[in-house]
């Protein structure tokens, strides 16, 4: 089955604890003048970059390959992988359902990443790669064990006896406190050094961090959509929380599936899926706040997906999570850090934003 699930991650840097730090002397640049190597996820003992590698399109057929996946797509990927690890930027974001899913046989976006570490680790075997991965709550799976069962299976593909960081893709219909045992079963068994939340509202993240809590357990990170067009978790209190508890939010289509990079407009819509929710109208009324982005990143020598990146960055606890498809995307991602834009830019690009009606997110956010 293909399931079209939005997967991404942001880190709360407010319960994070800085690396490295060297100044950024760059001219009218934000009075905060750091930059941010690693950051702690959430109460873990965890380390990931500032900005990882959302690996939802790799082996994808069914929303962003145009009904394929060939060997230019695997080696556009490979490409974009070991870019990232290049620029640094070595936390890596897949799930059980991404690429072709769950399907028998099928290219499975966690196969291609094991694929991709196992490849650079023959080249280099010092390389640290963090792995986060994901169990989907079907309604057919049932109870703790089920959680473990399928991390094992992910663990499978992936070629590791361990991952980083294991997360609930969104909560279940029932079950979802098995489901949460499951994780802190999974820490205590060794499989993972820290687990998290995908699309959980501010009640059920509560809850989450509770039970694990009793545990001993820290809910590392909440995994929900979050970009400069879409700020329902500054609404729903979901950031909040996060912030209260020292839980790090991931932010998934932190550059709007590809519309905050400024190269699509009304005349060339994104094609597939995409079009559907970004259509020419809607992208009518972006073009004031994709100006504004674009007069902001020409002060930087910045692109537009380079600015939106540091925007939310700078909303401090977030690590956004933007999909890598091709090698020069993962090098601009890189772009976005080492600089800082000052308050008044931030507050501007979110007035401008304000005034969009904003897009349908995943639903089961709001379970």
């Amino acid at each position: 089955m293909a399931l079209h699930i939005n997967g991404g991650c942001f880190t709360i840097m407010g319960h994070s604890r800085i690396r490295r730090i060297r100044a950024v002397a760059s001219e009218g640049s934000s009075t905060l003048k750091t930059v941010e190597d690693k950051v702690k996820l959430g109460g873990s003992d965890l380390k990931v970059t500032t900005i990882g590698i959302g690996a939802w399109s790799w082996g994808d057929t069914t929303y962003w390959n145009n009904n394929q996946w060939n060997d230019r797509n695997e080696k556009a990927a490979r490409d974009a992988f070991n870019a990232s690890i290049d620029g640094g930027l070595t936390f890596f974001d897949t799930a059980e359902v991404y690429g072709s899913g769950l399907s028998f046989g099928a290219i499975n976006s966690e196969t291609l990443l094991g694929r991709f570490i196992r490849e650079r680790k023959e080249k280099d075997p010092n390389v640290n790669v963090a792995v986060a991965t994901k169990y989907a709550a079907l309604p057919w799976r049932l109870g703790r064990q089920s959680v473990i069962n399928a991390l094992k299976d992910s663990l499978g593909r992936l070629g590791m006896t361990s991952v980083d960081v294991y997360q609930l893709h969104w909560p279940g219909v029932w079950g979802n406190e098995g489901y949460i045992d499951g994780l802190g079963d999974a820490v205590e068994k060794g499989l993972v050094k820290a687990v998290g939340v995908s699309n959980y509202s501010e009640k059920r993240l509560r809850e989450a961090y509770e039970r694990l809590k009793k545990r001993g357990v820290p809910l590392a990170s909440n995994q929900v959509n979050y970009s400069l067009i879409y700020r329902t978790p500054e609404e729903n209190g979901v950031k909040a929380t996060c912030d209260e508890l020292g839980i790090s939010l991931i932010a998934y289509s932190p550059i709007a599936q590809g519309v905050l990079t400024g190269k699509y407009t009304p005349e060339k819509p994104p094609s597939g899926p995409r079009g559907r929710i970004y259509t020419p109208e809607f992208l009518t009324t972006l073009k004031p706040l994709l100006n504004k982005i674009t007069e902001i990143g020409d002060k930087y020598n910045k692109t537009s997906t380079q600015v939106s990146l540091n925007w939310l960055v700078a909303q401090g606890n977030v690590i956004p999570i933007p999909g890598a498809k091709t090698a020069e995307q993962a090098e601009e991602f890189k772009g976005a850090l080492g600089w800082r834009l000052n308050n008044d830019e931030v507050a501007e690009l979110r007035s401008l934003a304000s005034k969009i009606k904003p897009v349908i997110g995943f639903p089961v956010e709001k379970l």
